[in-house]
């Protein structure tokens, strides 16, 4: 007979084996519609779930997310995926959008297109609910004050009350005083 000796497999990051799993069995980012299918994964660049634009089943990923009102670079490398804690290098973008469109070719110059045009249109997307917070915060709005709904109706009923008081002594008052007129 013929022994096998046990060799210790390699741990490496497999991107089809994890996309069959997340896709065939069960993924906690998933949400299923009836249409289509969505992940809630915040490093998704697209909001879909799909092969392309999973960050989970891609060794080789970027995307673009907001820090603190500046715009970052989020790369995933299949040469970090031994350390998920550095996972993803971090780099922070430039505040002009011009420039930050730059970075993004520079950084990702032999990415796949898919991803470099996703990345774009996030930087977008972020640039410009960036600009809308900015102006938002400049902009003066009235102060909502709340309204307490079971103290304004205890009031009412206060006052109704106080009101009813004083209308009986004043009935009483004028029926005294006619009593002294008359007599």
């Amino acid at each position: 007979p013929r022994l096998w000796r046990h060799v210790p497999l390699l741990i490496m990051q497999c991107d089809e084996v994890i996309w069959q799993v997340i896709n065939q069995q069960f993924c906690s980012f998933k949400v299923s519609t009836s249409v289509q299918n969505f992940c809630r994964n915040e490093h998704n660049v697209t909001g879909l779930c799909n092969r392309q634009s999973c960050p989970l089943a891609n060794s080789q990923y970027a995307t673009i997310m907001e820090d603190n009102g500046q715009c970052v670079l989020y790369i995933k490398t299949i040469e970090r995926a031994h350390s998920p804690a550095n996972l993803w290098e971090k780099i922070t973008l430039s505040k002009n959008y011009a420039t930050a469109l730059k970075e993004i070719d520079e950084h990702l110059k032999y990415w796949p297109n898919f991803l470099v045009h996703k990345c774009k249109q996030r930087l977008t997307k972020i640039t410009q609910y960036l600009i809308r917070m900015r102006k938002l915060s400049l902009a003066t709005r009235p102060k909502l004050v709340g309204v307490h709904k079971k103290v304004e109706k205890r009031e009412r009923n206060r006052e109704a009350k106080a009101l009813r008081a004083a209308n009986i002594e004043n009935a009483i008052e004028k029926e005294l005083l006619q009593r002294l007129r008359q007599g």
